[in-house]
């Protein structure tokens, strides 16, 4: 029984935030994509390159709407992605046919990773699993997957990070860098 009370858990909501701070997660969010998005539009599209990444959506929440929370920061967002792709890309080229196994394979040892080099963000993991699942596009980049879209796309969306969540006196980020 002790067991199941534990999943009631053992505080209550977190407080509502305000709609200032709503309206510079938005604004944030909103930019952060779209310089990623453009680049994948205007200089990608027709290539075999993409720039664009289901991953890049959950960095943003955490980026641009909790920018107190250690997941969010600088080390978090580029080590987390980085070494998440890296884990990925291999995994998928040493299970490339056992899609049951190299998912989750990448996917965990993408987490265990990043929890030991203290870059845990959460997006991280799907990077790692888009690796293994994203299709013949995503497995043409092979290692250049690292560098573009991860590393250039969580970098770009850095800088917007940066320049936005500073403009507000209520707000500044990072928290730290290393």
């Amino acid at each position: 029984m002790k067991y199941f009370r534990k999943m009631r858990g053992t505080t209550k909501s977190p407080p509502r935030v305000s709609l200032a701070e709503m309206a510079w997660s938005w604004l944030g969010a909103f930019l952060g994509i779209l310089a990623v998005a453009l680049i994948n539009d205007k200089f990608l599209d027709g290539t075999a390159q993409v720039m664009l990444i289901g991953s890049f959506g959950a960095s943003a929440v955490l980026i641009y709407g909790a920018i107190k929370s250690p997941l969010a920061q600088p080390r978090n967002l580029l080590g987390g992605h980085v070494i998440s792709a890296i884990i990925g890309v291999s995994v998928y080229k040493l299970f490339p046919g056992a899609l049951w196994l190299a998912a989750p394979l990448a996917v965990a040892t993408a987490i265990a990773v990043m929890h030991a080099t203290r870059t845990l963000h959460p997006p991280g993991g799907a990077t790692a699993l888009i690796a293994v699942i994203g299709g013949t596009k995503i497995h043409a980049l092979g290692y250049f997957y690292v560098v573009a879209p991860v590393g250039l796309g969580a970098a770009i969306m850095l800088a917007v990070a940066l320049l936005v969540n500073n403009i507000p006196k209520t707000r500044s980020y990072p928290e730290y860098w290393v």
